[in-house]
C-alpha cells in the first residue's frame, strides 16, 4: 500500500497538526493541494483513488511572527547582489532562461488559480521583470488596468519593449514595500520573484494589504530539491521555499482558502528531485478589509544601509556560480526525457 502512494498518486489530502519530511516530494505527478483554512484538506484533477494523507506546519493560530532570519539568507537573495544579478541576467533571460525554466504551457497553467475572469480587473504584477508573466495577464485583462513592479529597471526595459504591454503602467519598487494603497487590487500576481525576497513573509505580508476584499493572490516560484547536489547549490543561490513554507506564509498573513498547484517543465515528467525554479503556484483569498492581522518586527534587509564592496563582490561571484548549475539542470532533463522510453521513470 505504502509503494501505490508512492507512484502516481494524484490528490493528497492534509491535516493541520504535525509535519512531514519532504512534503511536495512524495509524488511527482500532484496537480493541486489545497489547504482551507479549517479542518480537512483534498483537492485533485485525477480520477486515481490514491491519497497520502499528510501535515503541513502551519501554525496561524498566532498573529505575530518573526521575520525569516537574515543568517538563511542566500548569495543572490540580497536586494543588491539580485539588482546587479538581473542586470546581466536580462540580456538573456527571455531567450535563454525562460525556455528551460517557465514556458508558455507553464504560465498559462500557473496563471488559472488566478482567477483572471474579468477583463476590468486591476492587476498588480509583482516583481514582472521583462513582462513575460504579464503577457499572460493581458490575454485576461486589459492591459490599462494592470500595474507592472519590479526593482530592476534592467529587466522593466524589456517589458516596455513589449507591444501588448504598451498600456501597462511600469514602475521600479520594492515587493517588501508596495507603493499601492491598502485594498487596492483585485488581483495579486508575483511570478519568479519570491525567491530574491530577503523577508518573504513580510512580501505576502504586503500582498494581502493592497487587495480588496475577495481579492486573490497568486504567487508562482521555486520548490526545494531533495537531491543532495541540487540542494548544495540551490541553498547557496537563491531562496527554494519548500511547498510547506508556501502555506505557512499565506495562511499567517491572514489568507483563506490557500491552494498549491504544481508545475514544470514537461520534459521533466513530474520530477521535482531537483528543484524548480517555477514549480508551484500558490493562490489565497482575502477574506476582511484593511492590513493583514501578522505584526512583524524591523525588515530583515535595510537596502540603505552601505554595503562592504567585498562581501558584495564575494557574494554575487558564489550566487552567480551557483545559479549556473540550474543553467544545466534543465539540458540535462531534457537529454534523459529524449533518451529514456516514454512511461519509464527518469
Amino acid at each position: 500500500m505504502a509503494s501505490s502512494m508512492l507512484n502516481g498518486a494524484e490528490n493528497i489530502t492534509l491535516i493541520r497538526g504535525i509535519s512531514p519530511k519532504g512534503l511536495g516530494f512524495m509524488s511527482s505527478n500532484v496537480s493541486r493541494i489545497s489547504f482551507p483554512q479549517m479542518g480537512l484538506v483534498s483537492y485533485g484533477r485525477s480520477s486515481m483513488s490514491k491519497y497520502k494523507t499528510l501535515v503541513p506546519r502551519c501554525s496561524s493560530s498566532s498573529s505575530i511572527s518573526s521575520s525569516r532570519p537574515a543568517s538563511k539568507l542566500r548569495f543572490i537573495q540580497h536586494k543588491t547582489e539580485a539588482f546587479w544579478f538581473y542586470r546581466f541576467l536580462s540580456i538573456v533571460y527571455d531567450h535563454v532562461i525562460n525556455p528551460g525554466h517557465w514556458t508558455e504551457d507553464m504560465r498559462d497553467d500557473a496563471l488559472e488559480p488566478a482567477d483572471l475572469y474579468d477583463r476590468k480587473m486591476v492587476v498588480v504584477d509583482v516583481g514582472g521583470g521583462t513582462g513575460f508573466t504579464t503577457l499572460g495577464i493581458v490575454k485576461h485583462v486589459d492591459a490599462k488596468n494592470v500595474t507592472i513592479l519590479d526593482q530592476s529597471p534592467h529587466q522593466l526595459a524589456k517589458a516596455k519593449q513589449k507591444e501588448p504591454l504598451k498600456d501597462c503602467k511600469i514602475i521600479e519598487g520594492d515587493a517588501e514595500d508596495l507603493p499601492f494603497p491598502t485594498d487596492y487590487a483585485d488581483r495579486y500576481v508575483s511570478a519568479g520573484s519570491i525567491e530574491y525576497w530577503p523577508d518573504p513573509q513580510r512580501g505576502i505580508k504586503e500582498a494581502y494589504r493592497v487587495l480588496k476584499l475577495g481579492g486573490k493572490a497568486c504567487v508562482i516560484g521555486p520548490v526545494h530539491p531533495t537531491f543532495w547536489l541540487s540542494r548544495f547549490f540551490a541553498d547557496a543561490w537563491m531562496l527554494f521555499p519548500t511547498e510547506e513554507e508556501y502555506i505557512d506564509w499565506f495562511t499567517k498573513a491572514g489568507f483563506k482558502n490557500v491552494q498549491l498547484k504544481r508545475i514544470g517543465p514537461k520534459w521533466y515528467r513530474g520530477v521535482r528531485r531537483h528543484g524548480l525554479i517555477m514549480g508551484c503556484s500558490v493562490t489565497g483569498v482575502k477574506a476582511a478589509s484593511g492590513d493583514s492581522p501578522l505584526q512583524l518586527g524591523p525588515k530583515v534587509e535595510d537596502v540603505r544601509k552601505p554595503v562592504n564592496p567585498f562581501v558584495f563582490f564575494l557574494r554575487f561571484l558564489l550566487g552567480a556560480m551557483a545559479g549556473s548549475y540550474y543553467v544545466l539542470v534543465p539540458i540535462y532533463m531534457w537529454l534523459k526525457d529524449q533518451i529514456v522510453p516514454k512511461g519509464m521513470p527518469i
